[in-house]
Protein backbone atom coordinates (compact mmCIF):
# COMPACT_ATOMS: atom_id res chain seq x y z
CA UNK A 1 0.00 0.00 0.00
CA UNK A 2 1.39 3.40 -0.94
CA UNK A 3 0.34 6.99 -0.39
CA UNK A 4 -1.40 8.03 -3.60
CA UNK A 5 -2.87 11.29 -2.34
CA UNK A 6 -5.98 9.73 -0.82
CA UNK A 7 -6.74 10.23 2.86
CA UNK A 8 -4.19 8.43 4.98
CA UNK A 9 -4.90 6.15 7.91
CA UNK A 10 -4.82 8.32 11.03
CA UNK A 11 -3.48 7.01 14.32
CA UNK A 12 -1.17 8.08 17.14
CA UNK A 13 2.35 6.79 17.68
CA UNK A 14 3.03 6.25 21.38
CA UNK A 15 6.34 5.73 23.18
CA UNK A 16 7.71 6.06 26.72
CA UNK A 17 10.28 8.72 27.57
CA UNK A 18 12.16 9.22 30.82
CA UNK A 19 15.47 10.60 31.99
CA UNK A 20 18.56 8.90 30.60
CA UNK A 21 18.95 6.61 27.60
CA UNK A 22 15.28 6.60 26.58
CA UNK A 23 15.25 10.38 26.18
CA UNK A 24 18.15 10.30 23.72
CA UNK A 25 16.55 7.42 21.83
CA UNK A 26 13.28 9.38 21.66
CA UNK A 27 15.12 12.19 19.84
CA UNK A 28 16.11 9.73 17.10
CA UNK A 29 12.57 8.33 16.93
CA UNK A 30 11.07 11.81 16.55
CA UNK A 31 13.73 13.02 14.09
CA UNK A 32 13.45 9.92 11.91
CA UNK A 33 9.64 10.15 11.81
CA UNK A 34 9.89 13.75 10.64
CA UNK A 35 12.57 12.90 8.06
CA UNK A 36 11.09 9.72 6.60
CA UNK A 37 7.35 10.33 6.93
CA UNK A 38 6.82 14.10 6.96
CA UNK A 39 3.18 13.63 5.95
CA UNK A 40 2.31 11.42 8.93
CA UNK A 41 -1.18 12.65 9.94
CA UNK A 42 -1.24 11.49 13.56
CA UNK A 43 0.41 12.59 16.80
CA UNK A 44 3.72 11.41 18.24
CA UNK A 45 3.03 11.18 21.97
CA UNK A 46 5.83 10.51 24.46
CA UNK A 47 4.44 9.31 27.78
CA UNK A 48 6.54 10.39 30.77
CA UNK A 49 6.29 8.67 34.19
CA UNK A 50 5.86 11.06 37.10
CA UNK A 51 7.65 10.95 40.47
CA UNK A 52 5.85 9.04 43.20
CA UNK A 53 6.11 6.13 45.63
CA UNK A 54 6.91 3.69 42.82
CA UNK A 55 10.14 5.57 42.00
CA UNK A 56 13.27 6.08 44.12
CA UNK A 57 14.28 9.08 41.98
CA UNK A 58 12.46 11.48 39.68
CA UNK A 59 12.07 9.66 36.32
CA UNK A 60 11.21 12.78 34.31
CA UNK A 61 13.54 14.14 31.61
CA UNK A 62 15.63 16.77 33.40
CA UNK A 63 17.48 18.45 30.55
CA UNK A 64 15.60 21.54 29.30
CA UNK A 65 17.52 21.31 26.01
CA UNK A 66 16.44 17.71 25.49
CA UNK A 67 12.80 18.49 26.27
CA UNK A 68 12.84 21.49 23.95
CA UNK A 69 14.37 19.46 21.13
CA UNK A 70 11.72 16.75 21.44
CA UNK A 71 9.01 19.40 21.20
CA UNK A 72 10.73 21.07 18.26
CA UNK A 73 10.76 17.72 16.47
CA UNK A 74 6.99 17.46 16.79
CA UNK A 75 6.62 15.24 19.86
CA UNK A 76 4.08 15.85 22.63
CA UNK A 77 5.12 14.89 26.16
CA UNK A 78 2.21 13.69 28.31
CA UNK A 79 2.49 12.62 31.98
CA UNK A 80 1.28 9.38 33.52
CA UNK A 81 1.37 7.82 37.00
CA UNK A 82 2.52 4.36 38.04
CA UNK A 83 0.07 2.35 40.11
CA UNK A 84 1.51 -1.14 39.79
CA UNK A 85 5.03 -0.98 38.37
CA UNK A 86 7.75 1.72 38.25
CA UNK A 87 11.37 1.43 39.44
CA UNK A 88 11.06 -2.29 40.18
CA UNK A 89 9.82 -3.12 36.68
CA UNK A 90 10.29 -0.23 34.22
CA UNK A 91 9.01 -2.42 31.34
CA UNK A 92 5.63 -1.88 32.98
CA UNK A 93 5.68 1.72 31.78
CA UNK A 94 4.43 0.59 28.37
CA UNK A 95 1.45 -0.98 30.16
CA UNK A 96 0.57 1.84 32.54
CA UNK A 97 1.11 4.73 30.13
CA UNK A 98 -1.80 3.56 27.98
CA UNK A 99 -4.31 4.70 30.60
CA UNK A 100 -3.24 8.33 30.05
CA UNK A 101 -3.43 8.30 26.25
CA UNK A 102 -6.29 9.74 24.15
CA UNK A 103 -9.35 7.51 24.54
CA UNK A 104 -10.83 5.93 21.45
CA UNK A 105 -7.95 6.96 19.16
CA UNK A 106 -6.14 4.10 17.37
CA UNK A 107 -2.52 3.74 18.41
CA UNK A 108 0.77 2.14 17.48
CA UNK A 109 3.16 1.73 20.40
CA UNK A 110 6.88 1.82 19.56
CA UNK A 111 9.87 1.34 21.84
CA UNK A 112 12.03 4.47 21.78
CA UNK A 113 14.89 2.45 20.28
CA UNK A 114 13.01 2.40 16.99
CA UNK A 115 14.09 4.14 13.81
CA UNK A 116 11.53 5.19 11.20
CA UNK A 117 13.00 4.45 7.76
CA UNK A 118 9.94 4.80 5.51
CA UNK A 119 6.33 5.98 5.35
CA UNK A 120 3.53 4.53 7.47
CA UNK A 121 1.37 4.95 4.36
CA UNK A 122 2.98 1.64 3.34
CA UNK A 123 1.66 -0.20 6.42
CA UNK A 124 -1.90 -1.51 6.68
CA UNK A 125 -2.89 -1.48 10.35
CA UNK A 126 -6.22 -3.19 11.09
CA UNK A 127 -6.96 -1.73 14.50
CA UNK A 128 -9.88 -4.12 14.99
CA UNK A 129 -7.33 -6.95 14.91
CA UNK A 130 -4.37 -5.97 17.11
CA UNK A 131 -0.95 -7.50 16.62
CA UNK A 132 2.67 -7.13 17.70
CA UNK A 133 6.24 -7.79 16.64
CA UNK A 134 7.46 -11.27 15.78
CA UNK A 135 11.10 -10.17 15.87
CA UNK A 136 11.90 -12.26 18.91
CA UNK A 137 13.66 -15.37 20.17
CA UNK A 138 12.25 -18.18 22.30
CA UNK A 139 13.11 -16.43 25.55
CA UNK A 140 10.05 -17.55 27.55
CA UNK A 141 8.99 -19.92 28.98
CA UNK A 142 12.11 -21.77 30.12
CA UNK A 143 11.38 -25.49 29.85
CA UNK A 144 12.76 -27.75 32.56
CA UNK A 145 13.74 -31.38 31.74
CA UNK A 146 10.71 -32.80 33.58
CA UNK A 147 8.19 -30.19 32.46
CA UNK A 148 5.75 -28.61 32.42
CA UNK A 149 5.68 -28.23 28.63
CA UNK A 150 5.04 -25.16 26.47
CA UNK A 151 1.44 -26.28 25.98
CA UNK A 152 0.90 -26.79 29.71
CA UNK A 153 2.38 -23.42 30.67
CA UNK A 154 0.59 -21.36 28.01
CA UNK A 155 -2.57 -23.41 28.47
CA UNK A 156 -2.64 -22.57 32.17
CA UNK A 157 -2.50 -18.85 31.35
CA UNK A 158 -5.26 -19.01 28.75
CA UNK A 159 -7.48 -20.94 31.18
CA UNK A 160 -6.75 -18.52 34.01
CA UNK A 161 -7.91 -15.61 31.85
CA UNK A 162 -10.90 -17.37 30.29
CA UNK A 163 -9.43 -17.49 26.78
CA UNK A 164 -9.36 -20.19 24.12
CA UNK A 165 -5.77 -21.08 23.19
CA UNK A 166 -6.62 -23.28 20.18
CA UNK A 167 -7.19 -20.45 17.64
CA UNK A 168 -3.82 -18.89 18.56
CA UNK A 169 -1.72 -21.94 17.70
CA UNK A 170 0.42 -22.06 14.57
CA UNK A 171 0.04 -25.71 13.63
CA UNK A 172 2.85 -25.52 11.07
CA UNK A 173 5.29 -25.88 13.99
CA UNK A 174 5.84 -29.12 15.98
CA UNK A 175 3.58 -29.84 18.94
CA UNK A 176 6.12 -28.93 21.61
CA UNK A 177 8.03 -26.07 19.97
CA UNK A 178 7.92 -22.49 21.23
CA UNK A 179 6.86 -20.90 17.92
CA UNK A 180 3.66 -22.94 17.87
CA UNK A 181 2.43 -20.57 20.57
CA UNK A 182 1.61 -16.88 20.27
CA UNK A 183 4.65 -14.97 21.57
CA UNK A 184 5.70 -11.45 20.65
CA UNK A 185 8.42 -8.89 21.15
CA UNK A 186 6.72 -5.93 22.83
CA UNK A 187 8.82 -3.47 20.79
CA UNK A 188 5.69 -2.61 18.81
CA UNK A 189 2.02 -3.38 19.20
CA UNK A 190 -1.20 -1.64 18.24
CA UNK A 191 -4.89 -1.49 19.00
CA UNK A 192 -8.10 0.46 18.60
CA UNK A 193 -8.16 2.26 21.96
CA UNK A 194 -5.15 2.66 24.26
CA UNK A 195 -7.25 2.85 27.41
CA UNK A 196 -9.21 -0.33 26.72
CA UNK A 197 -6.05 -2.14 25.63
CA UNK A 198 -4.10 -0.80 28.60
CA UNK A 199 -6.72 -1.75 31.18
CA UNK A 200 -6.70 -5.35 30.01
CA UNK A 201 -2.90 -5.38 29.69
CA UNK A 202 -2.62 -4.12 33.27
CA UNK A 203 -5.18 -6.62 34.63
CA UNK A 204 -3.53 -9.58 32.91
CA UNK A 205 0.03 -8.58 33.88
CA UNK A 206 -0.84 -7.96 37.53
CA UNK A 207 -2.74 -11.26 37.75
CA UNK A 208 0.21 -13.19 36.30
CA UNK A 209 2.70 -11.39 38.57
CA UNK A 210 0.75 -11.60 41.81
CA UNK A 211 -1.03 -14.94 41.43
CA UNK A 212 0.68 -17.09 38.80
CA UNK A 213 -0.78 -20.51 37.97
CA UNK A 214 1.17 -23.44 39.49
CA UNK A 215 2.67 -24.22 36.07
CA UNK A 216 4.57 -20.91 36.25
CA UNK A 217 6.10 -21.42 39.69
CA UNK A 218 9.69 -21.80 38.38
CA UNK A 219 9.40 -19.38 35.48
CA UNK A 220 11.39 -16.10 35.40
CA UNK A 221 9.06 -13.10 35.05
CA UNK A 222 11.60 -10.27 35.00
CA UNK A 223 12.02 -8.92 32.34
CA UNK A 224 9.50 -11.09 30.48
CA UNK A 225 6.20 -10.17 32.18
CA UNK A 226 5.07 -7.71 29.49
CA UNK A 227 5.82 -10.23 26.74
CA UNK A 228 4.00 -12.99 28.63
CA UNK A 229 0.86 -10.89 29.05
CA UNK A 230 0.89 -9.26 25.59
CA UNK A 231 -0.17 -12.27 23.46
CA UNK A 232 -3.01 -12.95 25.88
CA UNK A 233 -4.21 -9.35 25.56
CA UNK A 234 -3.99 -9.47 21.77
CA UNK A 235 -5.85 -12.78 21.64
CA UNK A 236 -8.57 -11.38 23.93
CA UNK A 237 -9.24 -8.60 21.41
CA UNK A 238 -9.41 -11.04 18.48
CA UNK A 239 -5.92 -10.29 17.21
CA UNK A 240 -2.99 -12.49 16.30
CA UNK A 241 0.22 -12.75 14.32
CA UNK A 242 0.99 -9.91 11.90
CA UNK A 243 0.07 -10.52 8.26
CA UNK A 244 1.70 -9.30 5.03
CA UNK A 245 0.17 -5.80 5.32
CA UNK A 246 2.39 -5.23 8.38
CA UNK A 247 5.64 -6.32 6.73
CA UNK A 248 6.94 -2.73 6.83
CA UNK A 249 7.17 -2.90 10.63
CA UNK A 250 10.52 -4.52 11.37
CA UNK A 251 11.00 -4.09 7.61
CA UNK A 252 11.34 -1.08 5.32
CA UNK A 253 9.30 1.33 7.50
CA UNK A 254 10.62 0.75 11.03
CA UNK A 255 13.80 -0.72 12.50
CA UNK A 256 13.82 -1.77 16.16
CA UNK A 257 17.56 -1.37 16.65
CA UNK A 258 17.56 -1.97 20.44
CA UNK A 259 21.20 -1.00 21.06
CA UNK A 260 23.36 1.24 18.89
CA UNK A 261 26.17 -1.34 18.53
CA UNK A 262 23.60 -3.85 17.25
CA UNK A 263 22.36 -1.34 14.68
CA UNK A 264 25.84 -1.07 13.19
CA UNK A 265 26.44 -4.81 13.44
CA UNK A 266 23.35 -6.22 11.79
CA UNK A 267 20.84 -3.70 10.44
CA UNK A 268 20.45 -2.60 6.81
CA UNK A 269 22.51 0.02 5.03
CA UNK A 270 19.30 2.07 4.84
CA UNK A 271 18.85 1.99 8.63
CA UNK A 272 22.45 3.07 9.26
CA UNK A 273 22.14 5.85 6.67
CA UNK A 274 18.94 7.17 8.26
CA UNK A 275 20.45 7.04 11.74
CA UNK A 276 23.45 9.10 10.67
CA UNK A 277 21.30 11.47 8.59
CA UNK A 278 18.94 12.36 11.46
CA UNK A 279 21.81 12.68 13.95
CA UNK A 280 23.71 15.16 11.74
CA UNK A 281 21.82 18.48 12.16
CA UNK A 282 23.49 20.73 14.73
CA UNK A 283 20.46 21.06 17.07
CA UNK A 284 20.32 17.25 17.32
CA UNK A 285 24.09 16.82 17.54
CA UNK A 286 24.37 19.31 20.42
CA UNK A 287 22.06 17.11 22.50
CA UNK A 288 23.00 13.58 21.40
CA UNK A 289 26.76 14.05 21.81
CA UNK A 290 26.20 14.11 25.57
CA UNK A 291 25.21 10.42 25.37
CA UNK A 292 28.31 8.21 25.13
CA UNK A 293 27.00 5.67 22.57
CA UNK A 294 26.01 8.41 20.11
CA UNK A 295 29.19 10.36 20.80
CA UNK A 296 31.53 7.46 20.07
CA UNK A 297 29.66 5.37 17.52
CA UNK A 298 27.98 8.07 15.43
CA UNK A 299 29.98 11.26 15.87
CA UNK A 300 33.44 9.71 16.32
CA UNK A 301 32.78 7.11 13.61
CA UNK A 302 33.37 3.98 15.73
CA UNK A 303 30.14 2.48 14.44
CA UNK A 304 31.87 1.87 11.10
CA UNK A 305 34.46 -0.24 12.93
CA UNK A 306 31.67 -2.42 14.35
CA UNK A 307 30.04 -2.70 10.94
CA UNK A 308 33.26 -3.99 9.40
CA UNK A 309 33.34 -6.89 11.88
CA UNK A 310 30.23 -8.58 10.47
CA UNK A 311 28.84 -9.89 7.21
CA UNK A 312 25.13 -8.94 7.18
CA UNK A 313 24.48 -11.86 4.81
CA UNK A 314 26.02 -14.34 7.26
CA UNK A 315 25.45 -13.11 10.80
CA UNK A 316 25.91 -15.36 13.84
CA UNK A 317 22.64 -17.08 14.69
CA UNK A 318 22.79 -16.07 18.34
CA UNK A 319 22.70 -12.43 19.34
CA UNK A 320 25.01 -13.13 22.28
CA UNK A 321 27.81 -14.00 19.83
CA UNK A 322 27.40 -10.59 18.18
CA UNK A 323 27.44 -8.85 21.54
CA UNK A 324 30.57 -10.69 22.69
CA UNK A 325 32.41 -9.85 19.47
CA UNK A 326 31.63 -6.15 19.96
CA UNK A 327 32.61 -6.28 23.64
CA UNK A 328 36.03 -7.66 22.75
CA UNK A 329 36.58 -4.49 20.73
CA UNK A 330 35.57 -2.34 23.73
CA UNK A 331 32.65 -0.90 21.77
CA UNK A 332 29.61 -2.32 23.55
CA UNK A 333 27.90 0.93 24.59
CA UNK A 334 24.30 1.13 25.78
Amino acid sequence: MTDTGTARQRFNILAVVQDGRLAYEAVVLAASLRACDPGFPGRLILAEPQPGPRWKTDPRVKSPALRALLTDLGAEILPFDNRDFGQSYPHGNKIEMLAAMPAGEPFLFLDTDTLVTGSFADVGLDFARPSASLRREGTWPVIEPYGPSYAQIWGALYRRLGLDMAPTLDLSWPADYWQRHLYFNAGWFFGACPRDFGARFRDFAVSIRDDPPPELVCQPMDPWLDQVALPLVIASFGGGRPGPALAGLDGNVTCHWRALPLLYARESDRAVAVMEQVCAPNPVKRVLKDHEPFKRLVYQGKGAKIRALFDRADLPRREQVIRNTIKRQGLWLR
